[in-house]
């Protein structure tokens, strides 16, 4: 794997322009194999694009080279489950961290910089953030070429589902889940080297 100087930071709303080419040249470039042209036409804008809600969040990040945007990918703690500002089923209702699953949302990377750590990165920043909102376990809805990157990290497939494109069209995705091991204040306090409990799951 070629180490590459890149850092992460939270996007900005001045990042959408390049955002937008970057979404549209990683779902064109790695997508190709599972997805065709017209699925991917249709997509782009809708179920694949930006959210600006995650933006305004705070709870959206870049991989940036010399400049350059190369991989974007953020989480959610909102109902929605995955598409852009333009997608018809969105819900912006915040989740209670208690009863509800995060979110993991819109992971993105070029295609020339595939493979090189990159979605890692920010899938450790966005697990670290969630648990540090409280949120014991996280949802997403994996593209079909994402499903082995998400379960390489611990993600559960789960239903695979159709959604509906303009052009009359679908485009498969698959729930993924994942449970995160918390242990409990209580048993915290009494005793700092207990082992960590998972949650039940919610299913």
């Amino acid at each position: 794997m070629l180490k590459e100087n890149w850092k992460l930071r939270l996007a900005r709303e001045n990042d959408i322009p390049a955002l937008e080419k970057l979404i549209s040249l990683s779902v064109r470039g790695l997508q190709a194999s599972h997805y065709s042209i017209a699925q991917m036409d249709a997509a782009l804008g809708s179920v694949f694009g930006v959210d600006r809600r995650l933006i305004r969040d705070g709870t959206y990040f870049i991989a940036e080279l010399d400049g350059e945007l190369i991989g974007c990918g953020g989480w959610s703690k909102r109902k929605t489950l995955f598409g852009g500002d333009h997608h018809t089923t969105r819900d912006d209702a915040e989740l209670d961290p208690m009863t509800d699953a995060a979110r993991i949302r819109a992971f993105f990377v070029h295609p020339n910089h595939a493979r090189r750590g990159i979605g890692r990165a920010i899938l450790e920043a966005c697990e670290k953030a969630i648990c540090a909102s409280g949120f014991t376990a996280i949802e997403l809805a994996a593209t079909l070429p994402g499903v082995p990157f998400y379960a390489a990290f611990g993600y559960v497939s789960g239903e695979k589902s159709d959604v509906p494109l303009a052009n009359g069209l679908s485009l498969q995705i698959v729930r993924m889940t994942k449970e995160l091991s918390k242990p409990r204040k209580e048993e915290k306090r009494a005793n700092p080297n207990v082992a960590v409990r998972a949650r039940p799951s919610r299913r």
